[in-house]
């Protein structure tokens, strides 16, 4: 038969257990918020990166117009090298098909 001293530590290795427990699922709940976080701040980051994309891309067709309109020899030097690009790009658009 167990003793009155072994049943009390025995209570007392019960109550730590269970505060113990109590921690490990508190502490897999925070867990599981933050990964949730860090999965939103991700999806934040990658719009962000779009639309920083999108206004790069808007800026450099301002330029460009600017450009063709400014002045009459350079608007010519790129019209040809905008016609270059544009084949250059029906040829991976081709390749790719294939």
């Amino acid at each position: 038969m167990a003793s009155s001293q072994q049943l009390a530590q025995l209570d007392r290795l019960e109550r730590q257990i269970s505060t113990l427990v109590a921690a490990y699922q508190q502490l897999r709940e925070e867990l599981a918020d933050a990964n949730t976080n860090v999965q939103q701040l991700r999806a934040d980051v990658r719009e962000r990166d779009k639309q920083l994309k999108e206004r790069q891309n808007q800026e450099n067709i301002v330029k460009l117009v600017h450009t063709i309109a400014g002045e009459p020899t350079h608007a010519n030097e790129l019209k040809l090298r905008l016609n270059e690009y544009i084949r250059e790009l029906d040829k991976c658009l081709a390749y790719l098909r294939d």
